[in-house]
C-alpha cells in the first residue's frame, strides 16, 4: 500500500530542518538567550542567558562555560553534564532564542557597569543604558577596548552629523570608556559648566589661546577651517575697550598684526591671518585720551558705559544715568554716592526712590561732580568692610547662613531670617534672642517664641522690631546629655525640665510650652519595664511652698482622660518610681498587708479593681498548713477596728463572688496556720504525753 504525503507537510519539514541546521551553526557568545527543552522539569521552563564571562547557570549542576561552542556542541555538552543528575536526557534540546550584546560602560557616565543590549545596539544606546554622560565628559576621545585593541572615535562629531558610520560596531565583551575633560582638573568637585566653558573648552598644545579685551578669554579647541573671527566669536567677541586695529596673532613665537577695523571696512578675506593649532590671539586695550572740561561730569562704577560726559544746563541725574546705560545687575543702587567738586559726598538711595519714597528727591548734579555706583556686596565675600556697621545687622547661632548682612528700614525679622537661609534643624526656635544697643551703648535682650509664631501665625506687628546694629541670636538645641556631658551647660535652666527615676534616659531636657508630659517621657525614651506608672510624682520648683502632684498614668492609659495629665512648666521635676523600691517609700494609705500562712507575705500596692483573690494570688497563695476557711480581713471603719472572716474553701465550692469581703487600701489580710488551732495544740500535747509514758515504761523495765 502506497503512502501519500501532503506537499505542505513536506515544505514545513524542510523549513524546520534548515532552521535546525542554521541554528546549530551559531557560535554562542556572552549575552545570548537560550531555551532549554527538558519535558517534565519545571526548572527549565524559563530562558537562560549567558553571563558576561560566557557561563550559563543551570539547576543542580551550577555554572558551565559554553562560550565559543555552537548550539549543537553546547547541547551535547550540557546533556552530558545534566545526565549526572537527571536520568532521561533523550528529549533534551537547546535553542538559541535571542542574540544580545553584553558590554561594559565605564568612565564619565552616570551609572557605569555591565550593560545588556539588543543585538543591533550601538554606542549611543549603550551610553543611554548607563544613565547618560556625566557633566565633564570629553566627547571627542571616546574609546572602545576590545581585548588588547583600543579603538578611539569622535562621539561629538557623531552627535553633530548623525552619521552612524562614525560609531564603531559593538561586539560582546567590549568596554566603552568615556574619558574626563582635562578642564575639570584632578580633584573631584561639583561640576560647574558655566565657569569652565567661560574659560574655554580645551587645553594643551593643539588649542588656541584668546585673551585681552574679549568677553570670555580662554583656551579653545582648534576645529578645521577656523578663522581669527571664529575664535574671537567663541571668546564672546571684543569688548568696548578693545583696540581692534592692533590685534596680534602669535605663531611659533612670531607676532602677526591684524587690523580688524580695516577688514570690516573693506571685507577683504586676504586680510585675515591664518590660524594654526597652538596659536595665541591677543586683543589689546585701545588707548584713549582723558576727557576734561568745564562742563564735564563723571560717572563711575557699575554702569554699562562709565566715563566722562559733557552736560547741558538742564541735564539731570536721570539723564546722566541713562546716558551711561543705567546700572548693571551688580550695582548697589541703595548706596549711590555723588562726589562734589569741593570734596563733599552725598548719598542717594535709588531703590527707595523707585519704590515710592520720593521725600528725599533726586540729587542735583553740577559740572565737575562724580557719580559713583558701587558694586553690590557679594554674598560669598568674607570681608565685612564692604558693609558699614550703621547699615548692617548680625545673624548668629543656628542659622543656615549666619553672618553680617546689609539692613534696610523696610525689612523685618522674617526678611532677615529668610536672608540667612532660615533656622537649621537643630535650632531652638522657641527662644530666639534679639540684642539691641541703646543710645547709651547698653545692650538689651528680647526673647521671642518664633516656633509658636510659625505654627499658629499672628499679627506681624507682634514681631520684635529690628534696626541696624542689632544682633539676632538663634540658640541651638542641646545635644543628648548622655552623648556629650559637656554640652548641657549651654542650656538655660529656665527652659529645662528634669526627669529622674525609671525612664530610659533620665536627665535634663529642653522644654517649651507646646510640650506635654507624654512628649517629655518620650524624649527620655519612655518608662522602663520596672516603672511604677501609678505613682508618678511631679514637683514644681520656684514656688514659695512645696508643690508635689501625684499622677496615675496607668489610669490615663485605661480611660484616655486628658484631664489626668498634669500641665508641665519650666523647671519642673518629674520622678518615675520603680515597682521594686523599698517598702518604706510606699505610703500605707495605698498598701494592703498580707500576713500569715501565705508563700510571700508582705505589703502590696492596692487599687479599687483588686479583690481578696487578687491579693492572695499576688502573695503566692496559701501554704499547705493554711486554715483556708478562717481567713480574716482586718480594717478600720469610722475609727473603729473591724474583722471579717472569709471561707476560701466554701467560695471555691460555690463560686459566689458576693461572699468576697470588701478590701480597701490600708486593710490587713491574715491567713492563719493550722499550728494555731486548739485541736492541733491538743494533739501536740497528747503526743508529748504518750512519749513521756513510753519513756517511763522503758525505765521501769
Amino acid at each position: 500500500m502506497k503512502m501519500f504525503i501532503k506537499p505542505w507537510l513536506i515544505l514545513v519539514m524542510l523549513i524546520l530542518s534548515q532552521f535546525a541546521s542554521a541554528n546549530s551553526q551559531h557560535i554562542l557568545r556572552p549575552g545570548d538567550v537560550l531555551e532549554l527543552k527538558f519535558p517534565g522539569e519545571a526548572e527549565f521552563n524559563e530562558p537562560f542567558q549567558l553571563d558576561p564571562q560566557g557561563y550559563i547557570a543551570l539547576p543542580e549542576v551550577g555554572s558551565l562555560f559554553i562560550e565559543g561552542m555552537n548550539t549543537q556542541q553546547a547541547q551535547d555538552f550540557l546533556a552530558k553534564r545534566l545526565s549526572v543528575v537527571y536520568r532521561d536526557m533523550s528529549k533534551f534540546q537547546l535553542f538559541l532564542v535571542e542574540r544580545r550584546l553584553s558590554v561594559m560602560v565605564l568612565g564619565f557616565v552616570k551609572a557605569p557597569g555591565e550593560i545588556d543590549l539588543p543585538q543591533n545596539s550601538n554606542v549611543q544606546m549603550a551610553i543611554n543604558r548607563a544613565g547618560g554622560l556625566s557633566q565633564g565628559a570629553q566627547l571627542d576621545k571616546l574609546q572602545i577596548r576590545r581585548g588588547d585593541q583600543t579603538i578611539k572615535f569622535d562621539y561629538k562629531q557623531y552627535l553633530d552629523t548623525g552619521n552612524p558610520k562614525l560609531l564603531p560596531a559593538l561586539l560582546p565583551k567590549d568596554v566603552i570608556f568615556v574619558p574626563a575633560s582635562p578642564l575639570i582638573g584632578n580633584v573631584q568637585v561639583d561640576f560647574d559648566a558655566r565657569t569652565l566653558t567661560a574659560a574655554g573648552d580645551a587645553s594643551g598644545r593643539e588649542s588656541i589661546k584668546v585673551f585681552g579685551e574679549v568677553h570670555r578669554p580662554g583656551t579653545f579647541s582648534f576645529k578645521g577651517e577656523a578663522t581669527i573671527l571664529d575664535m574671537l566669536m567663541r571668546a564672546g567677541g571684543v569688548t568696548r575697550y578693545a583696540g581692534i586695529e592692533q590685534i596680534r596673532v602669535i605663531h611659533n613665537g612670531e607676532p602677526f598684526p591684524f587690523n580688524m577695523r580695516e577688514f570690516l571696512d573693506t571685507g577683504q578675506i586676504d586680510l585675515l591671518p591664518a590660524i594654526n593649532p597652538g596659536d595665541v590671539i591677543f586683543v589689546p586695550q585701545a588707548s584713549e585720551q582723558v576727557e576734561k572740561g568745564s562742563r564735564t561730569v563723571y560717572i563711575m562704577g557699575e554702569v554699562f558705559k562709565p566715563g566722562a560726559m559733557e552736560m547741558k544746563d538742564d541735564t539731570g541725574f536721570y539723564d546722566i544715568l541713562a546716558t551711561a546705560g543705567g546700572p548693571t545687575r551688580f550695582a548697589e543702587t541703595r548706596q549711590i554716592k555723588i562726589i562734589r567738586a569741593d570734596g563733599k559726598v552725598t548719598a542717594f538711595d535709588l531703590q527707595s526712590y523707585v519704590d515710592g519714597n520720593t521725600d528725599q528727591g533726586l540729587p542735583t548734579v553740577l559740572p565737575g561732580d562724580a557719580i559713583l555706583v558701587p558694586e553690590k556686596t557679594d554674598m560669598n565675600e568674607k570681608s565685612w568692610l564692604k558693609i558699614h556697621p550703621n547699615r548692617s545687622i548680625r545673624i548668629m547661632g543656628a542659622f543656615n547662613r549666619p553672618g553680617r548682612y546689609e539692613w534696610a528700614d523696610e525689612m523685618g525679622l522674617m526678611d532677615i531670617i529668610a536672608h540667612a537661609g532660615g533656622p537649621t534643624a537643630k535650632a531652638d526656635t522657641s527662644h530666639l534672642q534679639i540684642l539691641s544697643v541703646g543710645d547709651d551703648q547698653t545692650v538689651s535682650s528680647t526673647e521671642f517664641d518664633f516656633k509658636r509664631f510659625l505654627e499658629r501665625g499672628g499679627d506681624l506687628s507682634t514681631l520684635p522690631p529690628l534696626k541696624a546694629g542689632d544682633t539676632v541670636v538663634m540658640p541651638e538645641l542641646p545635644q543628648d546629655p548622655n552623648d556629650n556631658r559637656s554640652q548641657w551647660t549651654r542650656q538655660s535652666s529656665r527652659s529645662s525640665i528634669y526627669i529622674f527615676g525609671s525612664v530610659g534616659a533620665p536627665g535634663r531636657y529642653a522644654f517649651n510650652q507646646d510640650l506635654n508630659l507624654l512628649d517629655l517621657l518620650s524624649a527620655a525614651q519612655g518608662p522602663t519595664s520596672s516603672a511604677d506608672l501609678s505613682n508618678i510624682r511631679i514637683a514644681r520648683r520656684g514656688e514659695a511652698e512645696s508643690d508635689v502632684t501625684n499622677l496615675n498614668l496607668n489610669l490615663y492609659f485605661e480611660t484616655g482622660d486628658e484631664s489626668l495629665l498634669t500641665i508641665i512648666e519650666n523647671e519642673d521635676v518629674i520622678y518615675v518610681p520603680s515597682l521594686n523600691k523599698e517598702w518604706l517609700q510606699k505610703p500605707k494609705e495605698r498598701m494592703v498587708r498580707v500576713l500569715g500562712a501565705v508563700n510571700r507575705p508582705g505589703r502590696y500596692t492596692f487599687n479599687d479593681t483588686m479583690t481578696v483573690l487578687d491579693l492572695l494570688a499576688e502573695a503566692g497563695g496559701p501554704t499547705l498548713t493554711a486554715l483556708q476557711d478562717r481567713i480574716s480581713v482586718v480594717n478600720r471603719i469610722d475609727g473603729e477596728t473591724h474583722a471579717r472572716r472569709f471561707d476560701l474553701v466554701s467560695f471555691a465550692k460555690s463560686g459566689d463572688f458576693t461572699s468576697l469581703p470588701v478590701i480597701r487600701a490600708g486593710d490587713t489580710l491574715y491567713v492563719p496556720s493550722r499550728e494555731q488551732s486548739a485541736w492541733y495544740q491538743f494533739l501536740e500535747g497528747l503526743k508529748d504525753l504518750v512519749t513521756v509514758a513510753s519513756f517511763a515504761v522503758l525505765v521501769g523495765l
